[in-house]
């Protein structure tokens, strides 16, 4: 019995032993956390500013002269009644100049990373264009001038733009942080160029289209120009051709007065020479860059 005793306290040493020696081994760690790293994609709604440069791209075909008869009461002699004379018109219709403004947007990436994108973007323009608009160039009458009450237009058309916009689809492909899209759709604007002699200035709104293409890149979101916290805010450069229509508000008239308009196919006019250009629209295309802040997915 008693050597039963002590086989059953000597096995419990044994087992008290192997605890204690468990008790010092060095814990197991837990499997890291596997985080995985967000994708880039462009899915989300932007704003941002752009500024630019426009040139002229509309079709010049130089001066128009005009010879006027008596009967179409333009020119006044010096002692009264009417007499014939001649009316030149410069070709420039100096659509160029500096362009800035804002856009939003919202674009839809279908494949995160790399992947065809598509969205929808609409923008605002100032525009400093037309500084030499409708130049009228000279009358000549001999020993008289324009009578009073007459409004000189420049047969080639009105051409002149104080503002501009458009509201454009987009349609690109994302290389990762990098997109490359056309562009295109609806466009307008509003200005017009002052009546010679008048001191009215005819500001005409016009509709037409927009189209063109462009890059962007999407910086870290810890950039330094990430002032409003959005998820990326992006860089781009962007060419965009705009064509807007005039109508045919006086295209072809070069006066009007009490008594009606008189064109260019009235009787007792002459066209001596015609750089006339009957298309009479504001044509021009914009080099600009711009900046994005993107909010929305990673």
């Amino acid at each position: 019995m008693k050597s039963m005793l002590r086989g059953v306290t000597a096995l419990a040493g044994i087992a008290l032993a192997g605890s204690a020696f468990a008790a010092d081994l060095p814990r197991r760690a837990p499997p890291p956390v596997f985080t995985p790293v967000p994708v880039f994609t462009w899915t989300g709604a932007y704003f941002g500013i752009n500024a630019g440069y426009g040139f002229d791209a509309s079709d010049r075909r130089g001066a128009t002269v005009v010879g006027v008869s008596p009967q179409n009461a333009i020119f006044a002699g010096p002692a009264g009644g009417n007499r014939a004379g001649v009316l030149a018109f410069g070709g420039s219709r100096g659509n160029d100049g500096f362009t800035g403004g804002g856009q939003v947007g919202y674009n839809y990436q279908f494949t995160p990373g790399s992947g065809v994108v598509i969205g929808i973007e609409a923008d605002a323009q100032y525009v400093d264009f037309g500084q030499n608009r409708n130049r009228f160039s000279s009358a000549t009458v001999a020993g008289g001038g324009i009578l009073p009450g007459n409004l000189i237009y420049n047969p080639s058309g009105l051409s002149s733009l104080d503002y501009f916009g458009t509201v454009r689809g987009r349609l690109g492909y994302a290389f990762d942080r990098t997109l490359v899209y056309g562009t295109g759709g609806f466009a307008y604007g509003s200005g017009g160029g002052r009546d010679f002699g008048s001191g009215v200035s005819r500001n005409d709104f016009q509709t037409g289209w927009a189209a063109g293409a462009g890059v962007e890149y999407a910086l870290p979101t810890d950039s330094f120009l990430n002032f409003f916290r959005s998820s990326a805010v992006t860089l781009k450069v962007e060419g965009l051709y705009v064509n807007l229509d005039q109508g045919g508000r006086n295209n072809g008239a070069f006066a009007s007065n009490s008594t009606g308009t008189v064109t260019l196919t009235s009787p007792g006019v002459t066209v001596v020479q015609s750089g006339l250009n009957r298309n009479n629209s504001t044509e021009f295309a914009v080099v600009r860059a711009g900046l994005n802040y993107k909010f929305g997915s990673y």
